[in-house]
């Protein structure tokens, strides 16, 4: 990246994005947009407004660092530090998953079956991560009160970062816990909503370099059959629920029957429905727990 002509930002971004694209980036231009945003300590917006800007050599120095990361394999999200979530901005770290458009299916869902009961309702989070399904259920449920769990303590600190910055650490209490063990055993719920580790062994092989060299493999990989998490998440949840109340897990297309046998053979709950994302892939399974 180096010539006499000035590099101004429309030039940046188009040197950048063909350079990204060769590295293999799926999405080279918003890449560099959202890279060279963060080095100039602007909005990404800001950029279509100001082509023509010459960019000045902090914030050249500070992208060009990043482009060599990014080329390198480091996900944006963890060179700005955040990823855009349901409208809202969340902290993220390599402690934590980088957040998903599909898990935006599991918010949409419940919020609509909350429509269908009447506050104040009680919901855990099983394996918050960076705590982007609690925040965002507090965000529009602001008379829910809300549990939030995860086994990992450096991902329960990113999420009590992003509750502070979203203004609802007061509506939703995290727990160091393995699922909900740590809960105390009275404690019920209308609704248990979890994005737990899903992935087989096999599958970790076959994901990019990128995911598999950076993300935390144990918020990714569950074991040989991808539903050792959530055969011990339904059992739990059975006993947690209110009766009527609802259990919504994020899946694989690939465990999708696996997964509702899992349910199915539990017992307590109604045959489970499969709701897909916007890809229409098999996504969410919601399974109502039954009255007795």
């Amino acid at each position: 990246m180096s010539s006499y002509e000035p590099w101004t930002i429309e030039r940046l971004l188009g040197w950048t994005t063909d350079f990204l694209k060769q590295k293999g980036a799926d999405s080279p231009r918003l890449d560099a947009e959202v890279l060279l945003a963060h080095a100039r300590n602007s909005r990404r917006i800001d950029l279509y407004a100001a082509y023509k800007e010459i960019v000045n050599a902090p914030a050249l120095d500070a992208f060009r660092q990043l482009v060599r990361q990014r080329a390198a394999g480091t996900p944006v999200a963890y060179l700005v530090g955040y990823r855009e979530f349901y409208s809202l901005r969340f902290r993220v770290s390599p402690d934590v998953l980088i957040p998903r458009p599909d898990t935006e299916t599991l918010v949409m869902e419940l919020l609509e079956l909350a429509k269908q009961s009447e506050p104040p309702l009680t919901i855990a989070d099983v394996g918050t991560g960076s705590g982007i399904i609690a925040i965002c259920i507090a965000k529009y449920l602001p008379n829910a009160r809300i549990w939030a769990t995860d086994i990992c303590p450096k991902a329960l600190s990113i999420a009590a970062d992003n509750c502070q910055e979203h203004a609802v650490s007061d509506r939703i209490h995290l727990l160091q816990s393995d699922l909900l063990k740590q809960i105390p055993p009275d404690q019920k719920f209308h609704f248990i909503a979890s994005n737990p580790p899903y992935v087989t062994e096999e599958e970790f092989d076959q994901l990019p370099v990128e995911i598999r060299a950076n993300e935390p493999r144990q918020a990714l990989v569950a074991g040989p059959t991808g539903v050792e998490v959530i055969e011990r998440l339904v059992a739990q949840a059975a006993e947690r629920l209110l009766p009527g109340g609802w259990l919504l897990v994020e899946i694989s297309p690939m465990i999708e029957s696996t997964g509702q046998k899992v349910i199915a053979d539990e017992g307590h709950f109604h045959p489970a429905a499969t709701i897909p994302d916007l890809a229409g892939r098999p996504r969410i399974l919601r399974a109502q727990r039954r009255d007795t």
